[in-house]
């Protein structure tokens, strides 16, 4: 079969000359946050790639294709849709074949990214292993794509409803490089810490760009994961926030909330708990995200 594959006209352009392109979530437009900002959000973080001498390549699942880069009217159309599927490795070919709309994951976005040849992806946080996961054994496909899947993923951490210690010991049991950018701890998504220490650091574009060459030099299956801590004037204390996630996560155990509809029930409860400050935080570490990812981006290409 061909792979069913279509690039914006952007995009295109960019694989055509050689230039660099960051692969982007589409699952923040159509589950994080309500109509228009997620459309402005998406839009914003675009033009930050941009900004920092990269192309954006905005992914989704649209009409039987994988689109790599959205034309700007495709991505206002995607910004208002309604039952768009949030895809991961197990639903990602049947969304495609049965032509539905899908929004992609972590792990479905490095699926598409390196299908289309794009060597890094930048996100807000990564899924882990959810607490309790001992009991309900909920852990993110998220990990495991990184085992397997040849993408540098730049994100803010695991995000901070998870239980960061347990994601941490599955990724280094898989095999994953997890590098801290220019810090010692593992950052929290919404905090620059974690009080966990980061398993590798580098401190600058080039050296993470070199890693990833090294790891296809050796035959090295997987890619990747570079955590940049959120910008500090964007940071929330964990102090504040942690009674906050325990109740969001309490509420999310008594309506027996799980699967897929976990992770967007917490970060949706958890904006409401702080009057708004982690959506403004998340798309601070967003785009803090896009200016790494665009300069490892560039990187790639001179080392």
């Amino acid at each position: 079969m061909t792979l069913p594959l279509v690039y914006s006209a952007e995009v295109s352009k960019a694989m055509a000359q050689g230039a660099p392109v960051v692969a982007l979530e589409s699952t923040i437009i159509t589950h994080g946050m309500p109509y228009p900002a997620n459309l402005e959000t998406a839009q914003e973080v675009e033009q930050v790639v941009r900004d920092n001498g990269a192309v954006p390549a905005t992914i989704a699942i649209i009409d039987h294709k994988i689109h790599i880069g959205l034309e700007a009217d495709t991505l206002e159309n995607l910004a208002q849709a309604k039952d768009v599927m949030k895809l991961s490795r197990a639903d990602l070919a049947v969304a495609v074949a049965n032509g539905r709309t899908g929004a992609t994951t972590v792990a479905a976005t490095m699926i598409c990214a390196e299908l289309a040849g794009i060597a890094v992806f930048a996100t807000g946080g990564i899924g882990g292993v959810h607490k309790g996961a001992e009991t309900s054994f909920d852990i993110s496909a998220d990990l495991t794509e990184l085992s397997q899947t040849a993408v540098t993923v730049v994100c803010a951490g695991a995000k901070a409803i998870l239980d960061l210690p347990k994601t941490l010991e599955v990724l280094e049991t898989n095999g994953v490089p997890v590098i801290a950018y220019q810090s010692d701890d593992f950052p929290a998504f919404w905090s620059r810490v974690s009080g966990l220490a980061a398993p590798l650091r580098m401190n600058a574009p080039d050296a993470i760009a070199k890693a990833h060459k090294m790891r296809a030099a050796l035959g090295l299956q997987g890619g990747q994961l570079v955590a940049n801590p959120i910008p500090q004037d964007a940071e929330i204390d964990a102090d504040y926030l942690n009674p906050i996630i325990a109740q969001a996560v309490a509420e999310a155990e008594a309506q027996n909330i799980g699967a897929k509809q976990v992770t967007p029930f917490l970060l949706g409860r958890i904006v409401e708990l702080t009057e708004g400050k982690s959506l403004k935080s998340n798309i601070a570490l967003v785009k803090n995200n896009a200016v790494l990812g665009a300069k490892i981006a560039r990187a790639l290409k001179d080392v």
